[in-house]
């Protein structure tokens, strides 16, 4: 029995296809912080949804509003659901720091 191989193109297509390319909200937000701190946004990054949204969250600037330091969105929602499906009711002191309803969700799971 001899196994037949296949021939394969060195420059064909490549397995990528999983890759979903970046928006151009995304790519607009990452030049004008690569544009304000002199930065190069890296050409794997440009390529790639996920590498940029790692690269924004690196580089962005860290701002000092009153709300940073609330929970997410999808922090309260999941929050939500474990609160609903155990019947235990959320203090009100995690809607107002995102480390207490991180620990209040780590206990409830």
């Amino acid at each position: 029995m001899t196994q037949q191989t296949r021939p394969t193109a060195l420059n064909g297509p490549k397995n990528d296809y999983h890759l979903l390319p970046v928006t151009d909200r995304q790519m607009r937000y990452a030049r004008a912080i690569a544009e304000k701190s002199a930065l190069e946004i890296p050409v794997e990054a440009q390529r790639d949804r996920r590498l940029l949204s790692d690269w924004i969250s690196a580089h962005k600037p860290r701002g000092t509003s009153q709300f940073d330091n609330y929970p997410t969105g999808k922090q309260v929602a999941f929050a939500e659901r474990i609160s609903r499906s155990k019947r235990r009711p959320i203090p009100s002191e995690c809607f107002r720091d995102k480390k207490m309803m991180s620990r209040w969700i780590d206990q409830n799971k």
